[in-house]
């Protein structure tokens, strides 16, 4: 400018020369800013894409195979027990007593771990824990004895409760919080199909015995021929869980080499330090999550009793006067109900909110159970087993809903979620009790008041008092 080069000459710079190049950059940072994003002169930086999550994903499904089966092969220790030790039902069910009061113990101390170590940490140290547990069954079953295998029990239950605590919270981070839900469902999916080989496989490997004794027959055996004849059946065991041993370990070793996403929910990201701001703060304070862990103490309740249940319930001589081992077949469907339910709510929930999907699911629930008490034959049969589809989508929507809004606080969130599993050890045994003093129709009232709970949790009970974000 003629402005600029005179007061160059002149070795000055007056207060006409500053204003006009101060003029001169903001009309050359306001055409920068204005200009058009498709001019051809100049080109724009790609926006960065979303992250894939598909991968992961994919591996933690895998888990949830794993925890699916492993739970559900634990059922099927209860006439094992009762077969080697010529136990009453009532002490052959502390298989299952062990095995989900471990949810309870270790649940919340999973999520301090979480916090410390991390999501994957934790997934892996879950998994070698169950390889702990799957090997002291080689022990328990060379003795035999029946405590041992009650503490290989909580040992692989532990295991199965940390790996679910750090997954499920996991696989709804996987993607955005409002379809967690879908996720969870896809996931169970693959928890529902390891339920459903595990009787299978129990089936032809561990309850392969074709002569049982009773504790009568039993007594007129010498102490060596009772040993033996419970060291043979105690051993079906041992190639089962070490299997399940060796397929843990590879599994470990795969997922502390894989490439997983972290997950910034942990203690080594929160801004603030224990006992201060954040981390000061009450996970019983968020009304979703509590209702949330009530609601998972009934659900798992209700769907472990219901399966017991049918066994003696399908032996009604209304209901066709099953005999136990035709009315444990009949479970199979109970189970595949759940994966089908699992797979078609995963569509639904697509087109439904989630919180409505559950309500809906547990009001055909409690319609399945009343018509099945009301009737006989063919309807009171498959009605009930009915329910196994309404169960499908109520544990990856109640826990999905349950930790909705906590951000940082979602791994405390989530332990205290997972200690409610232990209604999968409790509410089975009221549910016998009701069926020994008042029959099996007058104790079908406890599966209805399980399903109303979830319903109202579903409609109304899940929506958060507060929220939390990272």
């Amino acid at each position: 400018m003629v402005v600029e080069q005179h007061c160059s000459l002149a070795a000055t710079r007056c207060y006409i020369c500053v204003s006009a190049a101060e003029l001169k950059n903001q009309y050359e940072k306001s055409a920068r800013k204005w200009e058009p994003p498709l001019m051809a002169t100049r080109s724009t930086p790609p926006a960065a894409s979303a992250p894939n999550y598909t991968g992961p994903f994919i591996t933690v499904t895998i888990l949830y195979f794993i925890f699916g089966f492993i739970t559900n092969l634990n059922m099927q220790l209860v006439p094992h027990l009762k077969s080697v030790f010529s136990l009453p039902w009532l002490q052959a069910a502390l298989a299952n007593g062990a095995f989900f009061t471990a949810y309870f113990v270790v649940s919340s101390p999973t999520s301090k771990l979480i916090e410390a170590i991390g999501y994957k940490k934790t997934i892996v140290v879950s998994l070698f824990v169950q390889v702990a547990g799957a090997l002291l069954f080689l022990p328990a079953a060379s003795l035999p004895n029946f405590w041992l295998f009650l503490t290989a029990v909580f040992i692989v239950g532990s295991g199965v409760a940390m790996l679910q605590t750090s997954a499920n919270p996991y696989v709804s981070a996987l993607g955005p919080e409002n379809s967690a839900p879908v996720r969870q469902n896809l996931a169970q999916a693959f928890n529902s199909i390891g339920g459903m080989l595990a009787p299978v496989v129990a089936g032809a490997l561990i309850l392969k015995h074709k002569v049982v004794l009773d504790a009568a027959q039993l007594a007129t055996k010498t102490a060596q021929e009772r040993l033996a004849y419970q060291i043979s059946i105690a051993s079906t065991v041992r190639m089962p869980y070490l299997a399940i041993a060796g397929a843990l370990i590879l599994l470990g070793i795969a997922v502390s080499f894989a490439s997983l996403p972290t997950i910034k929910h942990t203690q080594e990201f929160r801004p603030t330090k224990e006992g201060v701001g954040i981390l000061d703060q009450s996970i019983w304070s968020y009304r979703q999550t509590v209702l949330a862990t009530v609601g998972i103490f009934f659900y798992v309740g209700v769907e472990v009793g219901l399966a017991q249940f049918m066994v003696g319930y399908f032996g009604l001589p209304e209901l066709g006067g099953m005999t136990a081992a035709a009315a444990a077949a009949f479970t199979f469907y109970y189970w595949a109900g759940a994966l089908v339910g699992r797979l078609l709510g995963s569509w639904m929930l697509t087109k439904i909110n989630a919180g409505r999907l559950l309500g809906l699911f547990g009001l055909f629930a409690v319609v399945c159970v009343v018509v099945s008490i009301s009737t006989t034959g063919t309807i009171a049969v498959w009605s009930l087993i009915l329910c196994g589809f309404f169960n499908s989508i109520m544990f990856p929507n109640i826990f999905a809903l349950g930790i909705t809004g906590l951000g940082p606080m979602t791994s405390k969130g989530s332990g205290l979620i997972m200690t409610a599993v232990v209604g999968g050890a409790i509410i089975p045994v009221i549910l016998g009790g009701l069926v020994d003093h008042f029959s099996f129709r007058p104790a079908a009232i406890l599966p209805i008041l399980c399903y109303l709970y979830i319903a109202f949790y579903g409609f109304v009970g899940h929506k958060p008092s507060r929220t939390l974000t990272a």
